[in-house]
């Protein structure tokens, strides 16, 4: 199998394709593949709203053949962090560039007016998209489908006004329903006039022993959907985690002044699915269906004319937009993810940000002349839904310091301890305990995913766990998904990955790795990103932490500053960066 990347030089309008088989065999493929090109096209200092930033979009070596194998990795220097950009995203885009025959997408260069790309096969064309700039994200979607041939097989990335505007947590559609949603994928392609990507593509991929392929494959599609190991994600999703966390005190609320929201029964996973959902989807090659769709009833007449919106839901945005401000009803979280779907940005940090800039305006931070008379007040959805418009397209300093993400806008009009940021990215919703501030900050991306820090505050809870026990957890989660990204699996199917199961996999496709490989590659692809974090300017031992995080009560209780210094003295010491 040929490992192939693709470069494309929006300057020149110009691309080719390069066989890089040394660097899929050093590093797999996926985010072990993306931090190298990284490293080889963004040299240090590099702005990353420049021409000369890149965009990296890469696959691994189980996408398109392996169920649950359906994310895409998108590495890239972070205008909102200055450091490592890293999001990922499924929908068909894996699947489409398999077909297509790229293993990874090297985009460079800025086009001298609004363009997309459409890669088909070894066929690319810069087009232009001045007639589609300035359109919602989900519009862009509608017209791309009607122009651009692949039908089934071709995916469709795109970003809103939003990216186009540089917001600084402006996120990338991917297919509709799927995002690269943080850390600001879509501003860099804003600033590279990139409007959208479409690739397809009919190549066919082999391997190297089909009947061995079909058994390890027969294998793990039964695992799926046999047994109860991703049932739940099919069923309620991840809002179920809604009622749990409450009831842990570990849901933030208001800007986490609260771990617990009392009318949190009201926006509950089981609230939703009683009441508006409308389907479920897949990503392409996954049979859990966990994409859940809401139905959304819109009035755009006073003649009882309506319209049905269709928008996806999961966990994170109904703590963002839902407890974190404040607002107790499903229609109103639906209405803010809806403004953040067309607008194209990150619902997570556009929570952040609200509910920052809604405890400001109660501390007398700011007043009605920064907001321009929106009401920052909790559970004000026609306020916030307004907010968000204004963020896109600032008609005051405020706003546009709001669209410089949430730790930028404390420096400049105070809070900064109550700005709800680690690593400069605002935070997931989980205020568990210990190991979930320590996981999202020293994590390469600052998010919950890096390691599942919530999760082990959880096992804390059930059996004693001291800030070593914590820490240790932490680096074999930041190594073992480090393994799992260059795959590239969905994490919900961790369980289902085991060791053993990617050593068979990655066999019946002709790739032969040990147990010490595959942990080995796990420690080198940390180490990489580190590299390139430290390089950028990130110092782990200055890193801020709002005292918030102090305050407020977590599912393990008050936390305290003293064990979080342990945590990262442990951490430090035991990646071998000095005594700590």
């Amino acid at each position: 199998m040929l490992r192939k990347v693709l470069y494309i030089d929006l300057s020149s309008r110009e691309s080719w394709i390069e066989e890089r088989q040394d660097l899929f065999e050093d590093w797999m493929g996926g985010t072990g593949v993306g931090i190298k090109l990284l490293q080889e096209e963004c040299p240090a200092g590099t702005d990353p709203l420049s021409p000369q930033a890149p965009i990296i979009l890469s696959i691994g070596p189980l996408n398109g053949f392996f169920p649950v194998a359906t994310k895409t990795v998108a590495t890239f220097k972070s205008p909102l962090t200055g450091e490592l950009g890293e999001s990922y995203a499924g929908g068909r885009l894996s699947l489409a560039l398999r077909f297509a025959g790229h293993e990874a997408v090297v985009i460079r260069g800025r086009a001298e007016r609004p363009a997309y790309i459409s890669i088909n096969d070894a066929d690319v064309n810069v087009k232009d998209a001045t007639s589609i700039w300035g359109i919602d994200a989900q519009t862009t979607g509608v017209i791309l489908r009607e122009h651009e041939t692949g039908v089934g097989r071709r995916s469709i990335i795109r970003i809103g006004p939003a990216g186009e505007k540089l917001v600084r947590f402006a996120g990338v559609v991917v297919d509709t329903y799927r995002h690269f949603g943080r850390l600001g994928l879509g501003a860099v392609f804003g600033s590279k006039m990139l409007k959208a990507l479409v690739v397809s593509g009919t190549e066919h991929a082999d391997v190297p022993d089909a009947r061995r392929y079909r058994e390890v494959y027969s294998r793990l599609y039964s695992t799926i959907v046999k047994t109860d190991v991703m049932e739940k994600y099919h069923d309620i999703g991840t809002s179920v985690n809604i009622n749990v966390l409450n009831w842990l005190k570990g849901l933030p609320t208001k800007n986490f002044i609260l771990s617990s929201f009392s009318e949190g029964e009201k926006i509950s996973g089981e609230m939703f699915a009683d009441n508006y959902l409308f389907r479920r989807l897949s990503c392409a090659g996954c049979p859990i269906g966990c994409v859940h769709i809401a139905a959304l009833k819109s009035a755009f007449s006073t003649h009882h004319e309506f319209e049905l919106r269709k928008v996806s839901y999961d966990y994170e945005p109904i703590y963002s937009l839902g407890s974190n401000l404040g607002v107790s009803t499903a229609e109103g979280i639906l209405r803010l993810i809806d403004v953040c779907e067309r607008m194209g940005m990150d619902v997570m940090s556009a929570g952040v940000v609200l509910s920052w800039a809604t405890e400001a305006m109660e501390r007398g931070l700011i007043t009605t002349k920064e907001t321009m008379d929106i009401p920052f007040q909790w559970n004000n959805v026609e306020g916030y839904s307004r907010a968000l418009e204004s963020i896109v397209k600032p008609p005051n300093e405020f706003y546009s310091a709001l669209a410089m993400g949430v730790d930028y806008a404390a420096k400049k009009y105070g809070g900064r301890e109550f700005a709800m940021a680690l690593g400069k990215n605002e935070v997931s919703g989980y205020h568990t305990g210990p190991a979930s501030i320590v996981g999202q900050l020293v994590g390469v991306r600052h998010s919950h995913l890096d390691n599942a820090g919530y999760s082990i505050d959880q096992k804390a809870a059930k059996r004693s766990m001291d800030p070593e026990m914590m820490v240790d957890e932490i680096i074999k989660e930041d190594n073992s998904r480090g393994v799992f990204n260059s795959l590239v699996g969905c994490l919900f199917a961790r369980g289902v990955y085991t060791e053993e199961n990617i050593i068979d996999a990655l066999g019946a496709v002709g790739i032969t790795k040990t147990k010490d490989d595959l942990q080995s590659l796990g420690r080198r692809i940390f180490e990489e990103k580190y590299k390139f974090k430290i390089q950028e300017g990130f110092d782990l031992s200055h890193a801020h932490i709002p005292k918030r995080f102090y305050e407020t009560v977590s599912t393990l209780g008050i936390v305290a500053p003293e064990t979080i210094e342990e945590m990262l003295r442990q951490y430090k010491k035991k990646r071998g960066w000095g005594p700590g």
